[in-house]
C-alpha cells in the first residue's frame, strides 16, 4: 500500500497547511522529498480551498475571491532531478474522499473572474453534482447521468527564476495594453492572499512579491485542464529547479474539453496516487520545452455523439480571420441553442457542456478566412433522445428546477 506523503484535513484552511502552496516560485521549499521509481499520494483540497458549498445559492460562487487560487499539494522534491530532465509521473491512480462525495461546478461573474462565454453567462451560477461510484448526476440538471474521468486540472514543476522573470515579464506586458479590462487579461503577482508552503519571513514576503498566479498553463505545465490526464496517464514534465518541485490539485469528477465555465469542471477534493521517474537530459534529447503525455486507457466509453460545428464568425456577424478561440464560441453557443430546445435552460446547457465528457476539436485552420472548430456531444449521458427527427425535438426536461443564480451586489 502506498504512503500518503502529505495529508489535508478538509476541515482546516489550507494556509494553515505548510505543505500546501498558491503560487509558483522556485525559492518555495520542498515540502516532502522521493526517489526516483517512488510511489506515493497526496491528498488535495479543492481549487478554492473550501470556499465553495454543497448547497443551492450561488452567493459563494459570485462572491469567491480567486486571489487566493489555486491551491496546490507539494512541491514533491525527486531525489537527482536536475534542470534539463524529464520527470516521468505516472498516474496510478485518482479519487474522491468518502466524506466528501460531490463536486461542484460554477459559472464566474463577469465582475469576478467571467468565463468563456461571460457575455452570454455575465452572473454567478452554480450546480451541484452527486457522485455515485463512477457516475455522476446534478438536482440543478435533470435527465442527464454519466461516467467521470477524475484528473488533476493543475500539475506541474516549479520555475526556474529565469522562467518566473520571463512569466511576469510578457503577462505584465500584455496587462498593460489594457490595464482596465474586467475581466483582467492576466493575473499579476498579489502577495497579500499568497501562501507560500513552508517559507516564512522576509524570504517569504519576497517570493509572495513575486510569485506567479496559478491561473493559466504554461511551460512547465500548470493548469492545462487535459481531461485525459487520469489512471493511466504517463506524464513527462520538462525539470528547470534541482528537485523539480512536482505540485498537483486542482482535481476534476469530469470535465467536458476546454472546461468552457472556467469554474468549468465538476471541481472536488481527493486524492491522487502517484510514481515519479527521471530521464536525465530529457529535454534536449527530445526536443521538449512543454510536457507531454500519454492519455489514459480509462476513458469513459461513449460511441455515438451528436456533433455540433462553428466557424469564425462571431455572434455580432464580425469575421475573423482563422480564430480557432471563436470558432469554439460559436460550436458551444449552438449546441446551448440545440439543447434549450428539449426545455434546458440556457444556463443548465452551459453547465452541461463543461461538466460532461464533452470533445472538442479543432477541424479545420487552413481554409481562409474561416476556422471551424466542433463540439462533441455524447447522447447516451442523456435519458432521452436528443437527435434530430421529423416530428421536432420532444420537450423532455421538466421546467421546475434551474441552475442557482446569484445576482452581482
Amino acid at each position: 500500500m502506498a504512503e500518503t506523503i502529505i495529508k489535508i484535513d478538509l476541515n482546516q484552511s489550507p494556509y494553515e497547511n505548510e505543505n500546501i502552496h498558491n503560487r509558483w516560485h522556485p525559492d518555495i521549499p520542498m515540502a516532502k522529498m522521493v526517489k526516483p521509481g517512488d510511489d506515493f499520494i497526496l491528498e488535495c483540497h479543492d481549487w478554492t480551498g473550501g470556499q465553495i458549498k454543497n448547497d443551492d445559492c450561488a452567493d459563494d460562487v459570485r462572491d469567491v475571491d480567486l486571489s487566493q487560487v489555486h491551491f496546490l499539494t507539494g512541491p514533491v522534491g525527486v531525489e537527482g532531478a536536475e534542470p534539463g530532465d524529464l520527470l516521468v509521473v505516472d498516474i496510478l491512480d485518482i479519487g474522491t474522499f468518502e466524506e466528501s462525495q460531490w463536486g461542484f461546478n460554477g459559472f464566474f461573474s463577469k465582475q469576478n473572474g467571467g468565463g468563456f462565454l461571460t457575455e452570454h453567462f455575465p452572473e454567478a451560477q452554480k450546480s451541484i453534482w452527486d457522485f455515485n461510484g463512477m457516475f455522476t448526476k446534478s438536482r440543478h440538471i435533470p435527465n442527464v447521468e454519466f461516467a467521470g474521468l477524475i484528473h488533476p486540472g493543475l500539475i506541474g514543476c516549479l520555475p526556474s527564476k529565469d522562467m518566473l522573470d520571463e512569466w511576469n515579464s510578457r503577462e505584465k506586458e500584455l496587462y498593460d495594453t489594457e490595464p482596465d479590462r474586467v475581466p483582467g487579461l492576466a493575473n499579476l503577482p498579489y502577495a497579500d492572499t499568497a501562501h507560500m508552503g513552508k517559507l516564512s519571513g522576509d524570504a517569504k514576503a519576497k517570493a509572495a512579491a513575486e510569485g506567479a498566479r496559478t491561473v493559466p498553463p504554461r511551460e512547465h505545465g500548470g493548469n492545462c485542464d487535459i481531461k485525459d490526464l487520469s489512471r493511466g496517464s504517463q506524464v513527462y514534465f520538462p525539470v528547470y529547479v534541482k528537485d523539480a518541485g512536482l505540485s498537483v490539485g486542482d482535481l476534476h469528477f469530469s470535465q467536458g474539453d476546454g472546461e468552457i465555465t472556467f469554474c468549468g469542471a465538476i471541481e472536488m477534493a481527493g486524492w491522487i496516487h502517484l510514481r515519479v521517474n527521471i530521464i536525465k537530459g530529457g529535454m534536449e534529447k527530445y526536443g521538449i520545452k512543454n510536457p507531454i503525455f500519454k492519455p489514459s486507457p480509462m476513458a469513459p466509453k461513449y460511441d455515438d455523439y451528436l456533433i455540433f460545428e462553428g466557424i469564425s464568425v462571431d455572434e455580432q456577424g464580425k469575421q475573423h480571420y482563422l480564430d480557432v478561440h471563436v470558432a469554439y464560441r460559436q460550436a458551444c453557443l449552438n449546441a446551448i441553442e440545440y439543447l434549450k430546445k428539449f426545455g434546458y435552460t440556457g444556463a443548465q446547457a452551459y453547465a452541461l457542456l463543461g461538466c460532461a465528457p464533452v470533445q472538442g476539436h479543432i477541424s479545420g485552420v487552413v481554409d481562409v478566412p474561416n476556422a471551424c472548430a466542433t463540439l462533441w456531444l455524447p447522447t447516451d449521458i442523456f435519458d432521452f433522445d436528443i437527435k434530430p427527427g421529423m416530428d421536432g425535438p420532444q420537450h423532455s426536461v421538466a421546467g421546475s428546477t434551474d441552475v442557482p443564480l446569484s445576482k452581482d451586489k
